[in-house]
């Protein structure tokens, strides 16, 4: 089997970047996880691990410092595009975000710009209901105490 290319596509800002230095770790139909250093240098996040939902439209990653202690658990509610013609997948950013302390403690990032996105016509109502679906499916794992069903992907590998 060979791995799709990867990219990650942004709305706002808008941007599409190949993510040439992602480690393809494991590679199935149903999930992709990868290893990667932060594109842009950051003072706490070094680096980390995602995990492709591919069926789900969320991704799932562990954000970690230099010293390879958990900053925090970051997700994304993402629409894959994957085009077989070029084997290469791209997940679409949909704005909202979840991030999962390693307290428990869990917020829910940028739903404000949803509207904007929507309103400046960049976000179709389409991929506004999927996000907002994909959002709640998300926090209903989460607050039903199973996201570690999802974090396992990764932390099993490790």
């Amino acid at each position: 089997m060979t791995y799709p290319t990867l990219y990650r596509k942004r709305i706002m800002p808008e941007e599409c970047i190949h993510l040439k230095d992602d480690i393809i770790i494991q590679c199935t139909n149903d999930i992709i996880v990868t290893k990667w250093n932060t594109l842009k240098p950051k003072k706490d996040l070094h680096h980390g691990y995602s995990c492709y939902f591919l069926n789900e439209g969320f991704k799932v990653s562990q954000f970690l410092r230099a010293d390879n202690s958990l900053l925090y658990w970051y997700c994304d509610i993402v629409e894959y595009l994957f085009c077989p013609a070029d084997n290469t997948l791209t997940s679409l950013d949909l704005l909202a975000d979840v991030i999962v302390c390693p307290d428990g403690f869990v917020k829910v990032m940028d739903l404000d710009e949803l509207s904007v996105a929507l309103r400046q016509g960049t976000l179709s109502q389409e991929l506004l209901e999927k996000c907002l679906l994909r959002l709640n499916h998300l926090l209903q794992i989460i607050y039903s105490g199973k996201f570690q069903t999802l974090q396992k992907y990764i932390t099993d590998i490790l």
